[in-house]
């Protein structure tokens, strides 16, 4: 279980946005959702962030614009895979 506050912005027909909801869902993160094309206050709102475009997750204030499942995980507190696993790959003297 997560302590974030997590809003997601969402849009219709919007298979990323409809990714995020599954996998915040199966992370059992409680999320509230504010889609965009049902309700144009949200999408002002949207605009104020200077964002113009779904899915637009904002995680206790810090957004993370499109689908990227490592930054949702890191910004989340949620275990996710280190890019590079062997720390002398970072090495390059």
């Amino acid at each position: 279980m997560n302590d974030s506050t997590v809003v997601v912005y969402t849009s219709r027909n919007c298979s990323k946005c409809d990714l995020i909801l599954e996998k915040l869902s199966e992370w059992n993160v409680q999320y509230e959702e504010r889609n965009i094309s049902d309700n144009r206050e949200y999408f002002r709102e949207l605009q104020s962030q200077k964002v113009y475009g779904t899915p637009a997750t904002f995680i206790n204030g810090e957004k993370v614009l499109g689908f990227q499942e490592r930054k949702l995980k890191r910004v989340l507190g949620l275990p996710y895979e280190n890019r590079f696993l062997n720390n002398d790959a970072m090495n390059f003297s």
